[in-house]
């Protein structure tokens, strides 16, 4: 498991600098290393550089070893290879670090062929800033374009990072799970708590606030209550682990790597409850079966 930071700076997602600032997340990073979670994924637009600023500074202040994964964002501005190196540079400026240990493309955007900025990625893997290569929200095609572009230089493709969960499990139906499993790609699962839906938090008479209530109404909320319900009692049976540490556990069953976000000590630590135990396959069947049937 990793620890996603895209709240260690975000103030119109998440609310940074309104009821959490830099001494709570200073919290979650130092629970995080206490958990053995040595894994940060955060990226350039987190908060405009700020999720990266924060994090350097804390792996500075704590000097523990730990594997840092940044994103680059391909803005249509952005149209030549050195685009992706000066704001490289950038981000190892604010992470203070001097490689990266994934690098990541955060989208497929246009106008800038994959093909490009892979070639790029790899330039600088041969300058020596950064150690391996990776892609976000990219399907299969786009996948396979930006391996094979890798391998004229000799170099693998990484990783994969997609949103993934019980309320979402696009990649296992149209087959980038599958792919990247034959590949030898580790699919990095992002939002696998469905932005906190998944913690049981949140109910129909409790909806979550902010951008996140448009897409998950009531109504929503409404009906995925069989799955969460589910959860619980999967969960009672495993010493009480919560919704949040079932949902987690699923998605390490399914081969993936999650990286949930934690704002908070008391996030972290339930984040940490996902690890040292494991679902069995009837739990996973039911699971599996039940997520079907609530987001059909």
């Amino acid at each position: 498991m990793g620890t996603g930071t895209w709240q260690w700076g975000d103030r119109l997602n998440w609310g940074y600098g309104g009821n959490y600032a830099v001494p709570e997340i200073l919290q979650a990073y130092e629970a995080s290393l206490a958990a053995g979670i040595r894994f940060f994924d955060t990226a350039e637009s987190y908060g405009q550089g700020k999720s990266e600023t924060n994090l350097g500074r804390f792996i500075i202040e704590a000097g523990q070893p730990v594997a840092v994964a940044t994103k680059f964002m391909p803005y249509p501005w952005r149209l030549t290879r050195r685009n992706l190196l000066t704001a490289l540079k950038h981000s190892l400026e604010r992470l203070q670090l001097p490689e990266i240990d994934l690098y990541q493309v955060h989208w497929p955007f246009p106008p800038m062929p994959i093909e490009m900025w892979m070639e790029a990625m790899a330039q600088a893997a041969q300058a020596g800033l950064i150690r391996s290569i990776g892609v976000s929200n990219f399907n299969q095609n786009q996948t396979r374009r930006a391996a094979d572009t890798l391998a004229r230089f000799g170099l693998p493709l990484a990783s994969n990072q997609m949103e993934y969960n019980l309320l979402d499990r696009q990649i296992e139906k149209n087959g980038l799970l599958s792919m990247c499993r034959e590949q030898g790609i580790t699919l990095i699962a992002y939002s696998p708590l469905a932005q906190g839906i998944l913690t049981g938090k949140y109910t129909p008479d409790n909806p979550p606030k902010g951008v996140r209530a448009a897409k998950y109404s009531r109504q929503y909320l409404k009906q995925i209550q069989p799955l969460i319900s589910l959860m619980r009692k999967i969960g009672s049976s495993h010493d009480g682990k919560t919704p949040a540490q079932v949902a987690l556990n699923w998605t390490i069953c399914k081969g993936t790597i999650p990286i949930p976000g934690a704002k908070s000590l008391a996030q972290l630590q339930q984040n940490a409850g996902a690890l040292g135990w494991s679902l069995d396959e009837a739990e996973i069947a039911d699971l599996d079966q039940m997520s079907e049937r609530v987001i059909s």
